[in-house]
């Protein structure tokens, strides 16, 4: 059990995102793939961005894993 709770140190950084808020993207997986979109948050414990996409004439916030998005 010792072995297993070192292994889950929750001191090291574990998502290292290139991306700020502002910075436009392109999404490339999920339900979203193709929109493009600005980025509004960026959590990097959780490794989640917070994308706003245009749809409906508004923009809507939409949380992504980072691995879902590419900055352009």
């Amino acid at each position: 059990m010792q072995e297993l709770f070192a292994r889950m140190d929750s001191s090291t950084v574990k998502h290292t995102i290139d991306l700020s808020p502002d910075d436009a993207v392109k999404i490339v997986d999920g339900p979203f793939k193709d929109l493009d979109g600005k980025v509004s948050e960026v959590d990097d414990n959780r490794g989640k961005v917070k994308v706003l996409v245009s749809m409906f004439g508004r923009e809507t916030p939409v949380e992504l894993d980072f691995l879902q998005v590419k900055k352009i």
